[in-house]
């Protein structure tokens, strides 16, 4: 049975770090939002930002990852899913789709306390490493901040919990 792995928290958690990791361990293939935003959009970026602008476009992306993440999983592969699920309705319906297609979803929800994470943002913007698709300026941060919705205790029954 293939698995789709859900990626959840907010910005700066440490999200991309540990698909990487599970990825890796799972041997799986990690699809990252990020990626795909930065090599499909990167370049055509608004200046000044322009958030109905990256909105659209992150739910094309959102929509063409989930169909291949679907594929992976149909095929017995672990498909590692690096889009940040900020939403209860998005976690919801990607483990209902799994369902429907007989696949197994595990939601991995990663946190840190939101100093911390302002922090990792500010110096993965300087550092540009491994896991740096495009620079998230203090505006972009509290926006994107106010868009994340917490697991409900329902959802973390069965998630996997990493606290850092």
């Amino acid at each position: 049975m293939g698995t789709l792995h859900l990626i959840a928290g907010p910005q700066g958690a440490g999200k991309s770090t540990y698909a990487l990791e599970l990825a890796a361990r799972e041997r799986g293939v990690r699809l990252s939002l990020d990626d795909w935003m930065a090599g499909l959009y990167g370049p055509d970026l608004p200046v000044p930002s322009d958030l109905a602008w990256v909105l659209e476009r992150v739910r094309r992306c959102e929509q063409q990852i989930l169909e291949l993440a679907l594929a992976i999983g149909a095929s017995g592969g672990s498909a590692v899913l690096d889009l940040s699920f900020a939403r209860q309705a998005q976690r919801r319906l990607v483990r209902e789709l799994a369902a429907a297609q007989g696949l197994r979803a595990q939601l991995h929800f990663i946190d840190a306390p939101p100093a911390l994470r302002r922090e990792r943002v500010q110096r993965r913007n300087l550092e540009k490493g491994p896991t740096w698709a495009f620079e998230v300026t203090p505006a972009m941060f509290e926006a994107i901040e106010g868009r994340f919705e917490p697991p409900t205790p329902q959802e973390l029954a069965d998630a996997v919990v990493r606290r850092t």
